[in-house]
This record gives C-alpha cells, sequence and structure tokens, in this order.
C-alpha cells in the first residue's frame, strides 16, 4: 500500500464542528479512521480528532480513487477527506453524535499514515487492564473519554488563572531545585554534579518561595504549580501533581476562603456546574463530633449524638460505659430487606468494630421491652429528625425516601478503655470510620453518590481551627499537625501552651473540603521571628539546627515581613471529582503506577556508570 503525502491540502474543519448549517459547503476534516463499515459500493469511515467524530461517505459511482483507497483503511489509519456536507436521509440521523445529523460525501481521500493494530481499540469507551492502558498511553488518550477530560482540565485551569488574575493576583514561578525542608513526605533528591556529594530537593509545594515572595512585597501570587513527593501512591495520590497555590499579604481566614470560592466558583461553572458560595464552615472539632473525621462528606447526614439522653441507670442496665459518648447515624435507602440481612449486617459491623469495646445498640429490641420503650422511642425519633433536617424536609412528614434507611446506634461497652490517651475524640473517629464503610458498602446499590451533573452534587466545606499538634505515638513526642509554618492562635501563645499543653493549642490553619475529599489546605503563617524560632524550639530543633535548615528564611523574618497567609488546592482532584473519575490517572496525562512506574517511557531506569561517576555516586546494593 503506497501512502499519500498532505502536500498543500489544509483542514477547512475539525471533525466534531459540523452541523446541519454547513450542508453544501465544500470541506476538509483530518484526523483517525474510529471505525470502518464496507457495504460494497458505499464504505463509511467514521472519521476521528479531538473534536468528536464525523461519518465520512465513499462511493465508488462517484469517486472510484477515493473508494479504493478506503478500501486499504483501517482503524487507527489516519486520513484526511475532501468532499461536500449533506444532510443525513431521513430516518438515518444518529442522535448519540453531535454530529448525526450530516455526513461528508467524499471526493478525494489520503491515506498519511498506516497503523499497527492496536492493543486495544481507542474506539472503546473502557478498557479494563490500565496497564496495558498505560503502557499504550498514546493511544489511550486518543479515548474519546480521555478527550473529554483533558479538555475539562484546560477549561477548568483557565477559568481559575482568571479568576486569580482578576483579583489582582500575580503568577510567578518558584524553582524546581531547591533544598530540603520537612514538609511531611519524603523529598525527591537531585545530584549536584558541580557540588559532589551535595543535593537539591524537588519541591513538594512551594511553600517558603511563596512566603519569601510576600516578604519581598508581591502582595498577591498565584501558581499552578508542579509538586513532587516520594511517597506510597494510591488512587488519589501520585508522585508528581499539580496544585493551585496562592499567598497574600494582610489576610483574614475570611478574605482568603472568599477568593478561594470566587475561584473555584468559575472553575466549577467552566463545568457547567453553578454553585452558590459562601460555602459551610465547621471547626475541626465539630467535623469530628459530627461527622468522625476532619474531610467530612456531607452528602450523608452527620452522627447525632445521644450521650444526653442516657441516665446512669439506663447505662448500667443496658451495660453501657457510663464516661463515653453514645452515637447514632443514619444511611438513607439502606434498610436490610429481612431479618437474615438486617443479623448478617449487624455481625459484620461488629467485626469492623473489632476490640475497640464499642458494639450495636439493636434500637428495634428496646421498643420490645416496656424499661426501655421511651428510650428507643426518642433515639428514633431523634434520628428521624436529624435526617429530615439533612434531606430538608418536616419530620412529621413522611419522608421522601419512604424511609428505607439504615440506623445504627454504637454504645461502648461497660468497662471500655479510652483507647489513646492523647486523642479523646477517638470514639467519633471509630464510628465516623464506619459511617462511611457503610456507605460504600451501599452506594452503588443505591445511587447514594450518584452524581447528577448539578450543583447538589457537591457539598463543599471549610474545617477550621485544627490542631497545631498531633501526637506520634511510635515517636512518644508531639509533632506539626500542619507545617511548622503555621500560626498557632494568639491567645494560645500568650497563655503559654505551646510548652505547657500542646495537645491545646490550635493552629490558624483551614481545609476545603469537597464530598469527603480534601481539595486544599492552607494557614495563616508565622510573620515574626521570635514566634517562628518558638515553634522550632517546640518541635525539638535546637538554635543549630534551626539555623543549618531554615536559616535564610528566619533571616528574612528580620526585614519586616507582613502578616500573611494563603493556601494551595489539588487541581488533579478538582478535576478528578468534576470527570466523575475514580483516579488521578483518569486526568493526569502521563501519570505513574502504583509503584510509581512509568510503563510507557519504562522509568525509573539505572543511571549508566558514566552517569555515576560524574556526579560522584555509587550504587549500593539493597541490604
Amino acid at each position: 500500500m503506497t501512502l499519500d503525502f498532505l502536500g498543500t491540502l489544509e483542514r477547512t474543519h475539525r471533525c466534531g464542528e459540523l452541523r446541519a448549517a454547513n450542508a453544501g459547503e465544500p470541506v476538509v476534516v483530518m484526523g483517525w479512521v474510529n471505525r470502518r463499515r464496507d457495504h460494497g459500493d458505499l464504505i463509511f469511515l467514521d472519521v476521528r480528532d479531538r473534536t468528536g467524530i464525523v461519518q465520512v461517505v465513499l462511493d465508488k459511482q462517484l469517486s472510484p480513487e477515493a473508494h479504493a483507497r478506503a478500501e486499504a483503511a483501517r482503524p487507527e489509519f489516519v486520513v484526511a477527506a475532501t468532499g461536500t456536507v449533506r444532510r443525513r436521509a431521513a430516518g438515518l440521523e444518529n442522535p448519540k453524535m453531535e454530529t448525526g445529523d450530516i455526513e461528508v460525501a467524499a471526493t478525494e481521500l489520503l491515506l498519511l499514515n498506516d497503523a499497527k493494530t492496536p492493543p486495544f481499540s481507542p474506539a472503546e469507551d473502557a478498557i479494563a487492564n490500565e496497564e496495558v492502558r498505560l503502557k499504550y498511553r498514546f493511544l489511550d488518550l486518543r479515548r474519546t473519554e480521555m478527550q473529554r477530560n483533558f479538555r475539562l482540565r484546560h477549561e477548568v485551569a483557565r477559568a481559575i488563572r482568571n479568576s486569580l488574575s482578576d483579583a489582582g493576583f500575580l503568577e510567578i514561578e518558584t524553582p524546581f531545585m531547591t533544598r530540603s525542608t520537612p514538609e511531611g513526605a519524603r523529598d525527591y533528591l537531585v545530584p549536584s554534579r558541580v557540588h559532589p556529594g551535595e543535593f537539591y530537593a524537588l519541591p513538594q509545594s512551594p511553600q517558603i518561595f511563596k512566603q519569601i515572595l510576600m516578604i519581598s512585597g508581591f502582595d498577591r501570587y498565584f501558581q499552578i504549580a508542579r509538586c513532587f513527593r516520594d511517597e506510597d501512591l494510591r488512587a488519589d495520590r501520585q508522585p508528581e501533581f499539580t496544585q493551585i497555590d496562592l499567598e497574600m499579604t494582610f489576610p483574614q481566614q475570611d478574605l482568603i476562603f472568599k477568593v478561594v470560592e470566587n475561584f473555584m466558583t468559575a472553575a466549577f461553572k467552566a463545568a457547567g456546574i453553578e454553585l452558590e458560595p459562601p460555602f459551610v464552615h465547621m471547626t475541626y472539632d465539630e467535623a469530628i463530633e459530627k461527622y468522625g473525621i476532619d474531610k467530612p462528606d456531607m452528602r450523608l447526614p452527620a452522627m447525632v449524638e445521644f450521650t444526653q439522653i442516657l441516665t446512669p441507670e439506663l447505662r448500667e442496665a443496658l451495660k453501657i460505659e457510663p464516661t463515653l459518648p453514645v452515637l447514632g447515624f443514619i444511611i438513607p435507602n439502606a434498610r436490610p430487606e429481612s431479618s437474615t440481612q438486617s443479623k448478617t449486617l449487624m455481625n459484620e459491623i461488629r467485626a469492623s468494630l473489632g476490640e475497640t469495646g464499642l458494639d450495636w445498640l439493636d434500637v428495634s429490641r428496646l421498643g420490645k421491652s416496656e424499661t426501655f420503650k421511651s428510650l428507643g422511642e426518642q433515639i428514633t425519633q431523634e434520628l428521624r429528625e436529624g435526617h429530615a433536617k439533612f434531606l430538608g424536609y418536616d419530620s412529621g412528614l413522611p419522608s421522601p425516601d419512604g424511609g428505607s434507611h439504615l440506623a445504627v446506634v454504637i454504645t461502648p461497652k461497660l468497662g471500655t478503655p479510652a483507647k489513646w490517651n492523647h486523642d479523646p475524640q477517638w470514639i467519633y473517629k471509630k464510628v465516623g470510620a464506619l459511617r462511611l464503610e457503610l456507605a460504600k458498602k451501599f452506594a452503588d446499590k443505591h445511587g447514594l453518590f450518584t452524581q447528577t451533573g448539578t450543583a447538589a452534587d457537591f457539598k463543599f466545606c471549610w474545617i477550621t481551627d485544627f490542631p497545631m499538634y498531633e501526637w506520634d505515638e511510635e515517636a512518644k513526642t508531639w509533632q506539626a499537625a500542619h507545617h511548622p509554618f503555621t500560626s498557632p492562635h494568639e491567645e494560645d501563645i500568650r497563655a503559654g501552651r505551646l510548652t505547657s499543653d500542646k495537645g491545646a493549642v490550635r493552629a490558624l490553619a483551614y481545609d476545603i473540603v469537597l464530598n469527603g475529599t480534601e481539595l486544599g489546605s492552607g494557614s495563616i503563617r508565622i510573620h515574626r521571628k521570635d514566634v517562628q524560632a518558638e515553634i522550632f524550639r517546640s518541635l525539638g530543633m535546637d538554635e543549630e539546627e534551626q539555623k543549618a535548615r531554615f536559616g535564610f528564611f528566619l533571616d528574612a523574618l528580620d526585614y519586616g515581613t507582613p502578616p500573611h497567609g494563603g493556601i494551595a488546592l489539588g487541581l488533579d482532584r478538582i478535576v478528578m471529582i468534576l470527570a466523575g473519575a475514580s483516579s488521578l490517572r483518569e486526568v493526569i496525562a502521563f501519570p505513574k503506577t502504583a509503584k510509581a512506574i512509568d510503563l510507557m517511557v519504562d522509568a525509573p531506569t539505572p543511571a549508566t556508570e558514566h552517569q555515576l561517576r560524574e556526579l560522584s555516586l555509587k550504587v549500593a546494593p539493597r541490604t
């Protein structure tokens, strides 16, 4: 088969742009053969490019030469077709295609390149084997779904960039090669050839640089920044990722929240979804007590606490620990269909709770006892009212979902010890984890998390007042919960809690959460050298270590640093949620596997001896 040259032929239209209004126009379209259908004298080629698919018709009677070329064409061949747009015959329209009302009657067809039979067809909607997809990523990215994801990513990023630019932010790039600083994960290190035995680190975030930009007087900075973390991977984590990074001087938390809500509203509008800010606010403690987690999924009703209605006498009779909370929750549309299913589910829940000392209180059995009947009714009523509030209806009316919900009440059994002395909220967290586990169990069956393409699918919230420190049980010490540049509340500093009661210190830190996924974290920063040095000391760094690791930053704080704060949001995560994807790999063009391998280019690879010698390195055998 002889392939053709494009010569001076120019494309007039993209495939997905043609409509009935173009009927009668001469066109030149170019792209890949998505499908080929041979009907003898008529051959139909579905030609695909980034914008969509158009049907090209090759009629042997009208153009024998073009028809002969079409006989040789196969899926993924690259072609150029010259012809005229015409409406399809009545009854032959394809409503599933945006171009389904028309077709191109071709008079000329060029075969610009052939293609081997691919390991999978880009015309397929889904390919089960992800390793094959990643190995042949250049084919996978041709698929309509992937093309749509990356158009969405582009539009979202453009909307965010425009929103921040309109709000007076300057886009400034920060270095990829910097020094290693503690930010919660291992750094990727880059050996220096010029300085043997010394290393740069790839940035986990532009944290220190963006603070220095505030010290430098730029007032408002942003960057859609590439970041790197050497950590174990999962569906929502990659070793290199993109975040929307911003910082501003003289802010209050609410001003930062407004800026973020504005650009998120613009980003979602680019995806066809109208958000209605402001978003819900709650403190870290409120989130834990209502949802059992600091990134609450508010598509489910909050937990209900029954601690106050259980008198000491009732607790003793039911063998419930007298000092610990009793919590309940509802999973909508998840009621077991029989007593057998209910018993099986109860056993599953008890197995999930493990050796915590927590147990499922069967509220239905309380109603069969004169002693506990009123308690059972009160618990049921409070759960019903909580669910009614969540759904936005009068609890005295019949439930819109028919009342087909699963009600779960968890109690600490008599003698249950406090599981962690440094975490008095452990019960809330355990019950909150069970709430999510059950929701996921019933999600597919009952459509709990099915997206409808409206703002109601997206439940945003701001979480504030995080703990400044968290207890490291293994090291038996307190660590920074956010990062060491986060400012504590002033009253906690004045009260001396940095040294006397670290567990009570609150940070001026905040997260933005969407549907149970943390989209981003930020904080008001420390702008005084004495406070920054005190925080470093509270984390066990003496002056020598502070100077060695952060001397340049501490020096900068000496030169009139304004109050400042900021936030960073994961662009990949935002697009993943908007695309309805299950993994970041669906919205990152060239991602790594769970083992941090790029299957397409086969990276990482060993360095040559010559490269190692230039870098003054030697690879030691694994022990």
